[in-house]
């Protein structure tokens, strides 16, 4: 058994920005039905002070003269001990984990997360006299980055373990920001957080966790070219022999057709016939004409440029003549809402566009839809292609990232074999979301192959049980430690 502290800047249910949000929810879970022993270290932020129940504080102490207290809840539905890190000065203020009202980032993110943490350091060395201290310290994203790199200067430490769940979001400050925050002078240095003169949380984790991993296996090779590396694909190759890709999984509970409580009707593998009910009760919701018949394509997404925003877009004056409907729920980029919702107003007996979000209609949208658009320029796991797999809602999708590790092309050859759960673009062009988007209906026309498409979709393991036993295994290496440090590192 492994003593983890598992450290998240958001965790479903209590707070979600992104996919980073939902891994946190369900990981953490995992491992414990795994016999480990795990602690999730998260900010108190409002909202999360707000869906807890029962808590207790259990440490006091202050950082940059900033009170700071240590509350100890549970992850709800789960028995996840939670340790919140509560510091109102920084977390306690309407808006965002990371944004304001504006969606501008919080002018202080360095401190409120520099504060973060030092809180996880000394867990992690047991300053506060927890009676539990960690084997493992598991960090994600740049908002925990500043850990590595501080445990880095202690001897006798746990092993370290930095997950990338979007190298694009790097946290980088100013050399001044640095220096205000006091941090050891020994961390600056081009090996170190620093990078082209300014100062990188996800550097910290990068240069000195002990391993690094990323959320699915096409990632970790990505992430090693320019294209994909964000400037940071040197010191990754530099990293090389200690970065592996583990997929994500999700949360099977969560988001299972035969129990789904936000669906019009429930339905598994042998009842798929049923699917096509929440369609033609979504087409009612929406005002779409109702037709169980017309093949629906849906899409819960941020409407960014990474989701493939800009090839849909050029793809829509000629996909909108075809026979199909067309549901996007999400918000993003101003620009995107615009155009969007421009095009819903010419065509709004086949297009519609949800500008928010809401959990559940993205349930009945994977329900009722028959393709799922998700044309990403890139992808480091991609959680809505594994919903839409397990819905029997057949993605079209990029060869890309966590995508390329799991939607499998319906080509004779996959088809024959029986491994074939969705459509893949050739390029990431508007030319080719066309031609496989056609392709896709040439199919659904077919509907004993569309019914093994959707057979072998829905068959897929993409439970976090699978995931959690690569990560155990990750954690088991460090073990055996040599004098105050771990080994395998």
């Amino acid at each position: 058994m492994n003593k983890i502290l598992y450290i998240s800047s958001e965790a479903y249910p209590l707070i979600k920005t992104g996919g980073l949000a939902d891994v946190a929810g369900s990981l953490p879970a995992a491992l414990l039905k795994n016999s480990q022993d795990v602690r999730l270290l998260l900010p108190a932020y409002p909202e999360v002070l707000k869906n807890i129940h029962r808590s207790k504080t259990i440490a006091s102490t202050s950082y940059y003269n900033l009170a700071v207290d240590i509350i100890e809840t549970r992850l709800p539905g789960t028995n996840v001990i939670v340790w919140l890190v509560d510091c109102p000065s920084v977390f306690n203020r309407p808006g965002g984990p990371y944004t304001d009202g504006h969606g501008q980032p919080w002018h202080d993110n360095a401190l409120r997360f520099a504060i973060f943490c030092h809180v996880a350091v000394d867990i992690a060395l047991d300053n506060y006299s927890l009676t539990w201290k960690p084997d493992v310290v598991h960090c994600n994203d740049w908002q925990s980055g500043l850990v590595p790199a501080l445990l880095s200067l202690h001897k006798k430490r746990p092993a370290t373990i930095f997950t990338i769940h979007n190298l694009a979001y790097q946290g980088v400050f100013d050399h001044k920001t640095f220096t205000e925050l006091k941090l050891p002078a020994e961390l600056w240095h081009m090996d170190g957080v620093e990078y082209y003169n300014q100062f990188s949380f996800i550097k910290g984790g990068l240069a000195y966790a002990d391993k690094i991993t990323t959320v699915s296996p096409c990632y970790a090779k990505e992430i090693l070219q320019p294209e994909y590396g964000y400037g940071l694909d040197g010191l990754l190759n530099h990293r090389k022999k200690d970065l592996l890709g583990i997929i994500n999984g999700i949360d099977e509970k969560q988001w299972n057709p035969g129990t789904d409580k936000h669906l019009a009707q429930n339905y598994n593998r042998r009842s798929l016939n049923k699917k096509s009910i929440n369609k033609t009760e979504l087409q009612k919701e929406l005002l779409l004409p109702v037709d169980a018949s017309i093949p629906m394509i849906g899409m819960v997404s941020r409407l960014v440029e990474q989701k493939g925003l800009d090839i849909i877009l050029q793809s829509l004056p000629t996909l909108l003549t075809k026979p199909l409907q067309i549901v996007i729920l999400g918000t993003g980029e101003t620009h995107f809402e615009i155009q969007l919702t421009e095009w819903v107003k010419h065509h709004p007996e086949k297009f519609k566009v949800i500008i928010g979000y809401s959990e559940s209609l993205a349930h009945q949208i994977e329900a009722a839809s028959d393709l799922y658009l998700m044309p990403s320029t890139f992808e480091p796991c991609g959680l809505n292609q594994l919903y839409s797999l397990r819905y029997g809602t057949l993605p079209i999708a990029t060869p890309v990232g966590g995508l390329a590790d799991t939607v499998i092309d319906a080509n004779k050859e996959n088809i024959k074999k029986g491994t074939a759960n969705g459509f893949i673009l050739k390029n990431k062009t508007a030319l080719s979301l066309l031609e496989t988007i056609q392709r896709a209906l040439t199919f659904y026309q077919e509907p004993a192959i569309w019914r093994q498409l959707q057979i072998t979709a829905m068959s897929g393991d993409f439970s976090w049980q699978g995931s959690a036993k690569h990560y155990i295994s990750l954690y088991d290496k460090f073990h055996v430690k040599k004098k105050g440090k771990a080994s395998g590192i």
